[in-house]
């Protein structure tokens, strides 16, 4: 009889099994399954490597051409798969690796073995490393027998460059030392995620933290099947211990994350969101809100992936304002929530009928009305009065903020003759209902996504919600350097409380550093909060990926620009990318439809990601979305097109007598350009045409 064993696959074997041949992935699959059930079956044909460094290290047979390479420790019943490869490849692959528990972080790291040899009379000057304790080195969960090696290294580039020789888990710390951060700096940083005990045994090493970011244990077939159908979506199964320690902590109130493009902040919020759902009753519920209809859509996708059937069923995930309409609905209002442009002409109409001396444009009103009114939540003359304004730039003497007034008084009479309410004053009216004793909530736990686009009326709303403070209430994940939307919002004044519950993500897992540092630079000179009221001003982000900063082109004309673009996307279909790892972005939907047209005539497959889909990752085609439509996903390429001039940014979107409002839309549109660059994992490309953009770097 067989004796029962525990199979964890590697996030390498992953990355591995991705670039294999789809029957190929499927004979994969069948091996773990096979394996699982009888690992001494003769079929597997394990054997150990010849000529290998770790005697631990195993080749097992997928077909005739395919061998899956593995660890056990001896007197173990755990095996790690580790790589799959064509045979050759696979095992020139295992030959200069080894695997070991490292005895102080009780990590399970997998590390080429180097022969670099120095001794007392050959050593290397001004390496990046060299006044690193080895004591330091230890601490960090460097191994010793690399300690040479490591110090040969010169430059930060040399580095990056061979970092894939170093185990996953101290490239992260090694990378900032390699940046120029103290040595202090880094082992305080990287010491809470160290165990209390060094597990002895890879069983016992796989149940913590450090190894749950690389290994996952493979408990039946039906989640086999789940981890193998999309190798490289991670985020579903592996988490840094810095984001499983916020995943699953019991916070006493209000939370909040912040962390830059691509540091997981949305994995994050869905993680806990699946944390939290697991512990509800059977009555109880959780809501999952974002700004947009469109990521609202995109994460309860992306959450039927990671969450079971009973999970998420307790899980509701809608957009703000879409839950603004169902409850108001539900209480028998039938009024219509109106935005843009309906809202100005009605502040118009306020305007005329209000027939004051003052002579402000009505772009004036729509601020006042946004930053001061439905901020405060001043509706009356007087909380107007004694409402405070700064950073609105005109001063109003109490005659004037009396004569201003009577225009917001007129524009609400307005909206209640045609039965229309603007978002906040919507907002502003849930929380009147919420007030009443006759109602409870029924949501245990509130997640907010991109909590930078939200306003003071919807957090004060929230916490409505939400109900009196208590465990883990409102959990709010978010970065104002990509608030695209003009609201701001300090959590305090709403209510919500975060006082030592605020952590901040520093790791960017999606954009190389060179992507980062270009995209990063667009926003200098602009002052950012940290949600609370408090600054946020430096980059604390690092990337550990390396590659090419954006390649910017200007052309003669838009065809110039297209022919471009089209003979780029050939070139990195010949190098093995797939249209779907590819999207072009335009600022707008009349742009977008031009793109659409040229490649579709020039025969190349068009899948434009609109409002009302999804990404769906299984049907082929050149990804295509507009500026506002693209932030929360990502691509291994993005072209961001019609960088030039009244398009970003957006004349119309600027054209404001309001001094105050025009630079707050012009940040606005530096955002935009922002989160569509960190979009992209490998690559990014500017392009346009006649003069680009002021906002180009370079």
């Amino acid at each position: 009889m067989n004796e029962a064993i525990k199979v964890a696959i590697s996030s390498d074997f992953l990355s591995s099994f991705a670039s294999l041949p789809r029957q190929v992935q499927k004979k994969v699959t069948e091996f773990i399954n096979k394996f699982k059930t009888n690992s001494k079956s003769s079929g597997i044909n394990l054997e150990k490597i010849k000529d290998g460094t770790d005697k631990n290290m195993c080749s097992v047979r997928i077909d005739n051409t395919y061998r899956g390479i593995l660890v056990r420790q001896e007197g173990s019943n755990v095996y790690l798969l580790l790589w799959v490869d064509h045979h050759d490849e696979a095992y020139e692959w295992a030959r200069r690796k080894r695997c070991e528990i490292n005895k102080r972080t009780g990590s399970i790291q997998i590390f080429d073995v180097k022969e670099t040899i120095m001794t007392d009379t050959v050593s290397v000057t001004n390496g990046i490393f060299d006044n690193i304790k080895n004591e330091d080195l230890l601490s960090l969960g460097v191994p010793e027998s690399l300690f040479n090696y490591l110090r040969t290294l010169k430059t930060p580039e040399l580095f990056y460059k061979y970092s894939d020789s170093f185990p996953k888990d101290v490239v992260e710390p090694l990378s900032w030392i390699a940046e120029g951060t103290d040595i202090s700096e880094v082992i305080e940083a990287y010491a809470e995620n160290k165990p209390e005990t060094v597990p002895a045994n890879l069983e016992d090493a796989l149940k913590t933290p450090i190894n749950m970011q690389s290994f996952v244990v493979v408990e039946g077939e039906d989640e086999l099947k789940k981890i193998m159908s999309a190798p490289l979506e991670k985020w579903r199964i592996f988490l840094h211990p810095t984001q499983r320690k916020i995943v699953n902590k019991n916070y006493s109130g209000s939370a909040r994350v912040l962390g830059g493009a691509g540091t997981g902040k949305t994995v994050v919020a869905m993680h806990r969101a699946k944390f939290l759902a697991s512990r509800l009753g059977n009555n109880e519920k959780l809501l999952f809100t974002t700004f947009t209809a469109n990521l609202a859509s995109d994460i309860r996708e992306n959450l039927s992936k990671i969450c079971t059937i009973d999970e998420i069923r307790k899980i509701e995930v809608i957009n703000l304002d879409a839950w603004v309409t169902q409850f108001l609905r539900e209480q028998g209002y039938k009024y219509r929530i109106i935005y843009g442009e309906e809202i100005s002409e009605l502040l118009e109409k306020a305007v005329l009928i209000s027939d004051n001396e003052l002579d402000f444009p009505v772009s004036f009103y729509e601020e006042e009305w946004l930053k001061v009114v439905t901020a405060q939540e001043a509706f009356s003359i007087e909380s107007y009065i004694k409402a405070g304004r700064t950073g609105r730039g005109t001063r109003l003497d109490r005659k004037k903020r009396m004569q201003v007034w009577i225009v917001f008084e007129n524009f609400i009479k307005l909206m209640k003759q045609e039965q229309v309410r603007d978002i906040n004053y919507a907002m502003y009216e849930c929380q009147l209902i919420l007030s009443s004793s006759l109602y409870n909530t029924c949501y245990r736990h509130i997640i907010v996504d991109e909590g930078q686009d939200f306003s003071s009326s919807a957090y004060s709303l929230l916490r409505k919600i939400a109900g009196p403070e208590h465990d883990n209430d409102i959990f709010i994940v978010g970065d104002a350097h990509q608030r695209i939307y003009r609201n701001t919002a300090t959590l305090s004044k709403s209510g919500i409380n975060i006082k030592g519950r605020s952590r901040k993500l520093k790791i960017n897992y999606r954009t190389t550093d060179e992507i980062h540092k270009y995209a990063f630079a667009l926003l200098k000179g602009i002052s950012f909060d940290n949600l609370d009221g408090e600054s946020d001003d430096i980059d604390q982000c690092k990337s550990l990926t390396h590659g090419q900063a954006p390649i910017v082109s200007s052309f003669k004309d838009i065809g110039q620009e297209i022919n471009f673009i089209i003979s780029e996307i050939d070139k990195l279909i010949e190098n093995g990318a797939v249209l779907a790892d590819i999207c072009v972005i335009a600022r707008t939907h009349r742009l977008l439809d031009t793109y659409i047209n040229e490649f579709t005539r020039s025969g190349i497959r068009c899948y434009e990601i609109k409002n009302s889909n999804t990404d769906k990752r299984t049907l082929d085609g050149l990804r295509l979305a507009t500026m506002h439509r693209v932030k929360g996903l990502e691509f291994k390429y993005v072209f961001i097109a019609s960088v030039i001039e009244d398009v970003i940014p957006l004349k119309s979107a600027i054209n404001h007598t309001d001094s105050v409002t025009e630079q707050d839309t012009v940040t606005s549109e530096k955002c935009l350009l922002y989160v569509s660059l960190t979009r992209a994992q490998k690559q990014a490309y500017i392009t346009g045409y006649g003069k680009m953009s002021e906002f180009v770097v370079g």
